[in-house]
């Protein structure tokens, strides 16, 4: 099978996912059609270059509806007989998008793709979509649906995390941004956006809060709990599927769940042939990828069973991993990952995550394993893991070697 390398990752910075946010101008469209702007720019690449370009969002309406994909391809600077692919697998769209492109590239469809996402979840709210399996009663009560938060808590009852354990990870997530930004570990990977009439207008993760300590988080009320114990009492449904738990313990809030904001992502996918036509050198090769369901109440699990499926599918032991990157979903998911496979908390997530710099939901997949690519080679490791859960219960997983 031929081999599918990595020869760029780039994103654009997360910014705030509100109003006043300074990416909250700019369209889902113009900041996917900036990023690729910057693939091909950085790369070199001339007409047909790729095969397609494989796109993940979650919210799929309105200005991030339709086929996204192909329209970013022809509001960028991309050649217009390049098509487009919007692909959705909520949380994992990003990933979702390079795993599927890398499996084209090693099945011998193409010899490159750019892969990646986007989500402005300031000007496309979450669940603006209605999901059926949020709204519709059919399935809902039959799967025992509660938001994503319960389930995130729902985690911390079952497996016995406290509120300080989760502060303590938030904290560090905080911390660990904060150090990676000051010492430059996103400067290869971060590319300046700009407004329409070229002037910068972010080039920073802005949602970061890096004097965050346990005194400030402790003073936040639990952000599920209502939403639990009184209206619209999804405890109680929580309940009627694991009614061994007694009673939901709620530690999840703002301060250790991750940040709603604005962002995108690319990654540059091919084969060897690829390279040496447009003379890149190959940074990785995509060594393996998986999907899996999983619960769909309790729902965010998913980075356990797939990490433990990627891992047998391929021969690999968690001592064969050098580096994790594990989304920030919710502290506890990140918790459970960690516990599951007894990894040191120095090996998952060395640059922060999503809880300190925001998770947009599209784009995290590519994200991370751009950051992953980065860390392997800042540290001089070789094989990196990124895994993310996702909603309705599902989970995800790519594994990356230098070469």
């Amino acid at each position: 099978m031929t081999e599918a390398y990595i020869y760029d990752a780039l994103r654009t910075p997360r910014g705030k996912g509100r109003k006043d946010g300074s990416l909250h101008e700019v369209t889902a469209l113009r900041l996917s059609a900036q990023t690729l702007n910057a693939v091909k720019e950085r790369n070199n690449l001339e007409g047909h270059a790729v095969e397609d370009v494989i796109w993940g969002n979650v919210t799929q309406v309105m200005e991030q509806g339709g086929c996204l994909a192909r329209t970013a391809v022809l509001a960028s600077d991309l050649d217009e007989r390049i098509p487009g692919l919007a692909i959705n697998r909520f949380c994992a769209s990003g990933m979702e998008a390079v795993n599927l492109a890398a499996n084209q590239v090693r099945g011998g469809a193409g010899m490159a793709y750019i892969a990646g996402g986007v989500e402005m979840m300031g000007r496309v709210a979450m669940g603006s979509d209605g999901a059926a399996i949020a709204v519709d009663p059919s399935i809902a009560m039959e799967q025992y649906f509660v938001p994503q938060g319960i389930s995130a808590d729902i985690i911390a009852t079952e497996y016995g995390f406290t509120r300080d354990d989760a502060d303590q990870l938030a904290v560090a997530s905080q911390q660990r941004a904060k150090k990676a930004w000051d010492e430059g570990r996103f400067d290869k990977s971060v590319i300046t956006i700009r407004d329409q009439n070229g002037l910068a207008i972010l080039d920073h993760d802005e949602y970061m809060r890096p004097q965050t300590d346990m005194q400030s988080l402790g003073s936040l009320n639990p952000a599920f709990q209502q939403m639990g114990e009184v209206m619209p009492g999804f405890d109680k449904v929580a309940l009627m599927k694991y009614p061994h738990l007694e009673r939901i313990n709620h530690i999840h809030h703002a301060g250790n769940s991750s940040g709603i904001v604005d962002g995108a992502a690319a990654v540059l996918i091919g084969n060897k042939e690829f390279g040496e036509k447009y003379g890149l050198k190959p940074r990785a090769r995509i060594r393996a990828t998986a999907k899996i369901g999983t619960d769909p109440t309790i729902m965010l699990t998913g980075p356990v069973p797939v990490t433990e499926k990627i891992l047998a599918d391929n021969g690999m032991d968690i001592k064969d991993i050098d580096l994790f990157e594990v989304n920030e979903a919710f502290a506890s998911v990140v918790m459970r990952f960690m516990q599951a496979f007894d990894v040191d908390h120095e090996k998952v997530n060395p640059n922060g995550g999503s809880i300190a710099m925001g998770h947009p939901l599209g784009a995290t997949g590519a994200m991370i394993i751009g950051t992953l690519l980065d860390e392997l080679e800042r540290a001089d490791k070789e094989v990196g893991l990124a895994t993310l859960c996702i909603a309705s219960g599902m989970g995800a997983a790519t594994i990356i070697e230098r070469v």
